[in-house]
């Protein structure tokens, strides 16, 4: 079983930043692709960006040029660095990796953009 820990969700002015944390119970080395996804109140989970093991990214055309996707290694934690956010980037937060057939997802952080 893995545990993902999310970390540096908050109420934010639109056009602000913030920087998200996710941090695994295990070496982020056994995960080949790790990312983020959110969910809105009524909307369905979507997928924001993701990131392979090699540094390959991939990113929702929403937050292109506004997010980056980044892990640390040696800090064995993954980052989403949100940038110029919008009224719209209002969600739950949620890391995600999986490991074989089986995806691991964290609890979430809510992050609040206010106009």
């Amino acid at each position: 079983q893995v545990q993902l820990v999310e970390s540096g969700g908050d109420l934010v002015q639109a056009g602000g930043s913030l920087r998200l944390s996710c941090t695994p119970s295990t070496s982020i080395f056994s995960f080949n692709t790790m990312g983020w996804y959110r969910q809105a109140p009524g909307e369905q989970r979507e997928l924001v960006a993701l990131i392979i093991s090699g540094g390959s990214t991939k990113y929702a055309d929403s937050v292109k040029g506004r997010f980056t996707i980044s892990r640390d290694n040696p800090k064995n934690t993954m980052y989403l660095q949100m940038n110029s956010l919008k009224l719209e980037d209002t969600a739950v937060y949620y890391c995600t990796t999986n490991r074989g057939s089986l995806t691991f997802w964290g609890q979430g952080t809510q992050v609040t953009v206010s106009s």
